[in-house]
């Protein structure tokens, strides 16, 4: 099962991948085809309705398949008005191929007389809401004809995550869906036939661009609207609150506020005017100051802990009550990360360990995250959390699901890419649900990195990546060089004693390849291009 926006994400990823998205549509085309073979013999007659998007793209190509039926297609709309390349090549391809085709104006119905086979490729899976013109009335002309009704994906109206949609909704007999069956299937009332499309695996398992897709902002929006977030840290160190505060900026978060002692506060002010500095009494963080550190939780949409605090007693006490008594949804990094396994929390917790934090909390020692998945997933299960795992191949579960990531790249091993990390998860779970936050500032920040050192395997700095973030949560930025294979570490030097750091790498060139978002080849041997968080 999978819900329109992840098919939307998981097609994109699929192109990043290499499979051009004319060869899909060829693919669904063809299932098409074959499920009005399975639903009518050779010489019937099939009326194929075809929207201006990818969906009656679907239909199009279906039509070429079916040179032994007598078919008609129709077109919602002037051609001028085809939304995608792929799908006005397949309506131009029709008139040499002699297949009868016409187009539908505004208002008009449809002459379905004698069709004994309709296939709805009006509107695809992400398309909710009343029917406009054409389109309520071709459903109109579709539900009053005596022919059998076949919807491509979902019928014409109707919310494929939620099977719901208004009366003028096409009422199909059969669905021909791709890929996976979408939720709202369980809802309508007709057979669904499930066609593999030739989607890889990888597309859906791995983060890509179309993770991406889930970003948005307001063009209307109003300082604060895109993100409020609260970074408790700093004492033994300076840096890392700042550098995370600052990787929430660049991730979108429109106010970013930083809890640290007051010892300090001047320094960590000195690093960026645009943070908002709220100094806490002391050189450390300690139960004295719970109270004033809720009081400010209160006013943020995502708190982050852990940048910067050191491992004192003192200090891991306040984390814990902290944790005991927030609400709302809180990223854990670093040296809080050893308390989690010890809270009893209302709050809804992002938890971004390396290895060795893993294991320091009680979770399992993992090599390679794409061998362990069943057990990162029990594990972040049995602590009610979603768990960014940052190795070799990064893992994000929140006990259900898990996604794997593979950007970034060598330079990646110097210390405070890890608070770049948090800091931007931190921004993104303003907006997004814990497990997609999570999932998009691993892929966002390796690919960050990817931007900034185009191949290079030395030098890199975390203030680096600051101003590649924005670029790099964007789908469209600069085709560059792609980096060699990899291996990077989230974590400062000497944070992991047990060899969880680091891995040796074997570097590969893999070359120019412009369209290409994800960072490495998804296929490599395991024992070669090791990498670790």
């Amino acid at each position: 099962m999978i819900s329109s926006d992840r098919m939307a994400a998981v097609d994109r990823n699929t192109a990043a991948l290499g499979v051009p998205r004319k060869q899909l549509m060829e693919s669904s085309g063809g299932a098409v085809a074959r499920q009005v073979r399975e639903m009518s013999d050779p010489g019937a007659s099939v009326a194929l309705v075809c929207g201006r998007g990818n969906n009656g793209g679907d239909g199009l190509v279906a039509a070429r398949f079916l040179s032994d039926y007598d078919v008609r297609v129709f077109l919602l709309g002037r051609p001028t008005g085809i939304r995608t390349k792929i799908a006005r090549e397949n309506w131009e391809a029709l008139g040499p191929a002699d297949i009868p085709h016409e187009t539908v104006p505004a208002g008009s119905g449809l002459n379905l007389d004698g069709a004994e086979v309709i296939v709805d490729a009006m509107l695809g899976t992400g398309v909710t809401g009343s029917l406009r013109e054409p389109e309520a009335t071709c459903a109109e002309s579709i539900n009053r004809s005596e022919a059998t009704v076949l919807s491509v994906d979902v019928p014409s109206g109707v919310d494929a995550d939620t099977g719901k949609g208004p009366e003028t909704a096409v009422d199909a007999d059969q669905i021909i869906t791709f890929h996976d069956q979408k939720p709202g299937h369980d809802h309508i009332d007709a057979s669904v036939s499930v066609a593999d499309i030739g989607i890889p695996a990888a597309a859906q398992r791995f983060t890509g661009p179309g993770d991406l897709l889930s970003l948005s902002r307001d063009p209307a929006g109003h300082k604060g609207d895109h993100g409020e977030v609260l970074v408790v840290g700093g004492g033994p160190y300076t840096g890392a609150p700042a550098l995370a505060g600052q990787a929430a900026l660049r991730a979108g978060a429109d106010l970013v506020r930083l809890a640290v002692p007051a010892a300090i506060a001047n320094e960590v002010q000195g690093y960026d005017e645009n943070l908002i500095v709220r100094p806490i009494p002391g050189e450390r963080l300690s139960p004295s100051h719970v109270d004033r550190l809720l009081e400010l939780t209160r006013a943020h949409d995502t708190v982050l802990i852990g940048p910067g605090l050191g491992d004192a007693d003192a200090t891991m006490d306040a984390v814990a009550s902290v944790l005991n008594r927030v609400d709302g949804r809180v990223v854990v990094d670093a040296d809080a990360l050893s308390v989690v396994p010890t809270v009893d929390t209302d709050a809804e917790l992002i938890c971004t360990p390396h290895r060795g934090e893993l294991v320091a909390m009680g979770g399992p020692e993992v090599a390679d995250p794409r061998d362990r998945t069943d057990t990162l997933e029990a594990y972040a299960a049995e602590l009610n959390c979603t768990i960014l795992l940052k190795s070799q191949t990064d893992c994000v579960t929140d006990g259900d699901r898990h996604r794997l990531n593979r950007t970034g790249n060598p330079a990646m091993t110097v210390g405070g890419t890890g608070d770049v990390l948090a800091g931007a998860t931190a921004a993104l779970a303003c907006r997004l649900d814990a497990f997609q936050a999570a999932s998009v500032a691993a892929y966002a920040t390796g690919r960050a990195g990817d931007l900034t050192t185009a191949g290079h395997t030395r030098g890199l700095l975390a203030t680096d990546l600051l101003a590649s973030l924005p670029d790099a949560l964007t789908d469209d930025w600069p085709s560059r060089r792609r980096p060699s294979r990899r291996t990077h570490t989230y974590d400062r030097p000497g944070r992991c004693t047990d060899g969880g750091c680091r891995l040796e790498t074997r570097q590969q060139q893999t070359g120019d390849s412009p369209g290409e978002d994800f960072t490495g080849p998804l296929d490599r041997d395991r024992d070669s291009g090791r990498r670790g968080w």
